[in-house]
């Protein structure tokens, strides 16, 4: 696999023009599934969200000689693109008939797919919205647990909650990079377990200033490019 310095001088993810921006665009897509009468709960969709881009990039498909392994590669030599629709119904089993990964949380479903050039979009995928996504908590998230990975969402942004799976998604993978291939193994063993909190206020200041990898926006959807959105603080990088 393809390995991109996860520090903020490098960002994939920052509005700052960098070589990447020379290269073939790509995006990787996923797909929450909405039920009208059984949505999932915001946080459960977020974590589901983050830990299927984690099943992708350690699957073996997308490395070496694998069949996802060329477009992973394109996809991480330019911006490092993420892309959330939300599908039903019929929709719902068009999306899972086509190649890609399904996790599931507590109750959220989310598909994954191999990366897709920008103006690429298969039908059954291109037809799907991306508005619609305002998912809700119906009871507050207990407190993360401090020896798991856990995603801190900054406290001063709103975000849809399909822009919040992306950037928790962007979070993942940041942390994925920054670990050695033990550390990789470790986690893909405990199921990628992790934890999508918002930060209190009062710790966000510190959090982007422990060199922890950070997701600097780039603005391209709902918020300000340069936006820091989400710092991802797992225990073998802190």
């Amino acid at each position: 696999m393809s390995h991109v310095s996860a520090s903020p001088g490098d960002n994939p993810f920052t509005s700052e023009r960098n070589p990447r921006d020379e290269a073939p665009q790509f995006v990787l897509p996923l797909v929450v599934r909405i039920e009208k009468s059984a949505p999932p709960a915001r946080t459960d969709a977020l974590e589901t969200a983050a830990r299927a881009v984690l099943v992708l990039l350690g699957d073996e498909r997308a490395h070496g000689d694998g069949a996802w392994a060329e477009a992973v590669r394109s996809w991480e030599d330019a911006r490092i693109r993420k892309v959330v629709r939300r599908a039903r119904g019929a929709e719902w089993r068009r999306a899972e008939a086509l190649p890609g990964i399904t996790m599931t949380g507590k109750a959220a479903e989310v598909r994954v797919f191999p990366p897709i050039p920008l103006d690429g979009w298969p039908k059954d995928l291109a037809k799907l919205q991306v508005s619609g996504t305002e998912l809700d908590d119906p009871e507050p998230p207990v407190a993360a647990d401090p020896v798991q990975p856990v995603l801190w969402l900054n406290p001063g942004l709103e975000m849809s909650a399909g822009k919040a799976m992306a950037q928790a998604g962007h979070a993942a993978q940041l942390a994925w990079w920054a670990l050695s291939d033990t550390e990789r193994a470790a986690w893909r063993d405990a199921g990628f377990a992790l934890a999508v909190r918002t930060a209190d206020p009062a710790d966000w200041a510190r959090l982007t200033g422990s060199g922890l990898p950070l997701v600097r926006d780039a603005g391209f959807t709902e918020i300000a490019p340069g936006s820091c959105t989400v710092v991802a603080d797992h225990p073998a990088l802190r």
